[in-house]
């Protein structure tokens, strides 16, 4: 059974309990794990109860096929259905996994496998799809959008307000992972305290991290052609395990927020209106390195760097290639492009 990404919430609320196999995969990492402790949740009345929920590691099931399945039927000793969540799953476990659906027992235990980034022609993705008693479930990174109806929903249940300049610098700033999104709108909540009613100020005194700043620090360097800055603060994204999808996406919004408003200057609009027309707002400390970059890009150029970055995400899910080495490609590419126009 496929889900899709709208269904899914719905799904891991209330799974169907015919299913007895849950594929959790996709680029957000924070998500795959989030789902997977609630549908361990929806399974068990006590999620730390060592007789009712198993954990295992991808790469020892692979070694030991067989071991999967000794989990997924064994029953518990004071009774009730079992959880068995697989970290790391990979196509490693297909066999397995196939050998489960041929002979499911949903009423057993509920197998929740925990993957990564599986293309569309993944076995283990295509069996999970194809079989009636498992349920593949995609987990992709969080848009603006998405970020924050998530702030929203949180500043809310801790009983405070957050104004619409506070909302885009949230929505703008934490999107890539949703579990780092959510710990940081935790840090931002606390650090408001008793206020009633949660900044712009707040929030960019408080969101944020190394990465975070690393990510804006290396797009600054790109985008302005300052190649050995680039090399630099991209080797250190690296080092600060930043996601190459997330770094990606970051990449995406800042050269299509610039293509945006190059296309504004090409309609009449000075530089400064371009950039004032630009939602959610430029930060201030970043205008003036903005404004030399639309010096920089022509509208043309953008739009061919957009499809660079674009085809270059593509590349990191289809391919065997390491997607930090093409990633890091991309972006000094990027950089190089701009050099040569300074």
């Amino acid at each position: 059974m496929k889900i899709s990404a709208t269904r899914a919430d719905g799904f891991i609320k209330d799974p169907d309990p015919a299913i007895a196999i849950v594929l959790l995969y996709g680029p957000d990492a924070g998500l795959v794990r989030e789902r997977a402790v609630k549908l361990v949740e929806t399974t068990v009345d006590d999620p730390k109860d060592p007789f009712r929920v198993a954990e295992l590691a991808g790469p020892e099931l692979a070694k030991d096929p067989a071991r999967l399945a000794d989990e997924a039927s064994a029953l518990s000793m004071i009774g009730g259905r079992r959880a068995v969540r697989v970290r790391d799953a990979a196509d490693g476990l297909a066999g397995a996994v196939r050998t489960l659906v041929a002979d499911p027992a949903p009423d057993v235990s509920l197998v929740i496998l925990e993957a990564g980034d599986l293309p569309p022609r993944s076995p283990l993705r295509k069996l999970c799809e194809g079989e009636a008693a498992a349920a593949s479930v995609p987990c992709y990174l969080p848009d603006a959008g998405a970020i924050a109806d998530m702030a929203r929903d949180m500043v809310h249940d801790a009983g405070l307000r957050i104004n619409d300049e506070a909302l885009a610098y949230v929505a703008e700033n934490l999107q890539g992972d949703r579990q780092l999104a959510r710990r940081e709108l935790d840090k931002l909540i606390a650090y408001a305290g008793e206020a009633e009613m949660i900044t712009g100020d707040e929030a960019r005194a408080c969101i944020g991290d190394s990465t975070e700043q690393s990510v804006d620090d290396a797009l600054m360097a790109v985008a302005s052609g300052r190649i050995d800055e680039a090399d630099r603060v991209i080797e250190k994204l690296w080092a600060e395990g930043a996601n190459s999808v997330a770094v990606l996406r970051s990449a995406q919004r800042h050269f299509g927020r610039l293509h945006q408003a190059r296309i504004d200057m090409e309609n009449g609009a000075t530089v400064d209106q371009a950039i004032g027309r630009l939602r959610p707002p430029v930060f201030f400390k970043m205008q003036t390195p903005v404004r030399q970059q639309l010096r920089l890009w022509s509208q043309g150029a953008l739009a061919r760097a957009l499809e660079r970055l674009l085809e270059t995400e593509a590349a990191c899910k289809r391919t065997g290639a390491p997607a930090e080495l093409l990633t890091s490609r991309a972006l000094f590419g990027l950089a190089v492009q701009a050099a040569r126009t300074r």
